[in-house]
Parts: C-alpha cells; sequence; structure tokens
C-alpha cells in the first residue's frame, strides 16, 4: 500500500525535475519567438482579421513561417493546389526532422503525440543537441521543451494579435519578419 502512494509522488517528482532541465534550454527561443510571434499576430490582424484568427493559426498549425504564407493566403482566391504544394515545399524539412528524432522520441511513450507535433526548427534542435542531465527523464524533458516552445510561440501570437493595435505604427514590411530571420541565420 504504502508503495502505491510513492510511485505518483515519485513522478510527480520527475516530471518537475524534467521540466526544471527543459526550460533553460528553451529561454533563447522565447526571445525568438517573442519577436517574430508578435510580428505574426499583428500582422495577421492588420489584414483585417479579428485576433482569434492568429490565435487558433498559431494554436492550430504551429508552422511559423507558413503561418505568414497562409496568413497571405487568406487574402487571396481559394487555390487548394498552389496551398499543398506551398506547404509541403515549406515544410518538407520536417519528414527528416522527425526520422532523425525516432530513436530520441522513443522515450516519450504517450507523450510522442504533442511532442512531435510541437516540434519545430527550433524545437528540433534543442532536443536533438540536449545533454539531458543524469537522473532526468528523457521524454518529459523533450515533451517540455516542444511544450514550452508551443507555449511561447502561442502566447507571443496571441500578444501581437491583441496588443498590437495599441501600438500605432505602420505594418508595411512586417510580412518579411521570418524572411530576415532567416536571412540572419543564414549568414552566420
Amino acid at each position: 500500500m504504502e508503495e502505491r502512494r510513492e510511485r505518483p509522488a515519485a513522478r510527480a517528482q520527475a516530471i518537475r525535475t524534467a521540466a526544471r532541465a527543459a526550460f533553460p534550454n528553451t529561454l533563447p527561443i522565447l526571445t525568438g519567438f517573442l519577436f517574430v510571434g508578435m510580428a505574426f499576430g499583428i500582422y495577421v490582424c492588420s489584414l483585417g482579421y479579428p485576433p482569434i484568427v492568429p490565435i487558433l493559426m498559431s494554436a492550430l498549425i504551429f508552422a511559423g513561417s507558413m503561418q505568414f504564407v497562409a496568413a497571405s493566403f487568406l487574402a487571396l482566391p481559394f487555390a487548394p493546389v498552389s496551398t499543398f504544394f506551398a506547404t509541403l515545399i515549406f515544410n518538407a524539412r520536417h519528414m527528416f526532422y522527425g526520422l532523425s528524432m525516432l530513436e530520441k522520441y522513443r522515450a516519450c511513450g504517450r507523450k510522442k503525440g504533442p511532442t512531435i507535433f510541437w516540434m519545430c526548427d527550433e524545437t528540433f534542435t534543442v532536443n536533438y543537441a540536449a545533454d539531458v542531465p543524469e537522473g532526468v527523464d528523457r521524454g518529459w524533458f523533450y515533451f517540455f521543451v516542444s511544450l514550452f516552445d508551443y507555449l511561447y510561440w502561442l502566447g507571443a501570437t496571441a500578444l501581437g494579435a491583441l496588443c498590437g493595435d495599441l501600438i500605432p505604427f505602420d505594418t508595411t514590411g512586417i510580412d518579411f519578419v521570418m524572411t530576415a530571420r532567416f536571412l540572419v541565420l543564414f549568414g552566420n
């Protein structure tokens, strides 16, 4: 009987330990997502959509650069073939990410689904290269890196969508944020 009570407590401790170990690894991503996610929220609202649209796009699509493209597609006549091929081209790299993470994500068990859904370029980089500390559950570590990054993007999008109108400025060129970001990363 006493052993049964220890198991949930030990499991809860393992989850907290993994969250604490994962969090510092995600802070650089928070800074980048704060800027780009806010830009996305502002951009979609500048197209005339209500704040719920970019928030839902970030919650359901979670594909950074493709979200900027998708927002532009919303303003055009519906073209499913073009949309399909653009999405395939923009996100084809995720097939390779997924293949290279198969072994690592075995440790995730039932958490594998959301951990895979929340994988983006930044999450892949952290989870692929991370030295998970001794005694930390790898599955929970990968899960929390992915969850934190997802929440950063979603929160930044919501912040931009909800507060973008409070700061009046010209949004011309804001859709170039992702391109500029990739150029900076490529140049380094």
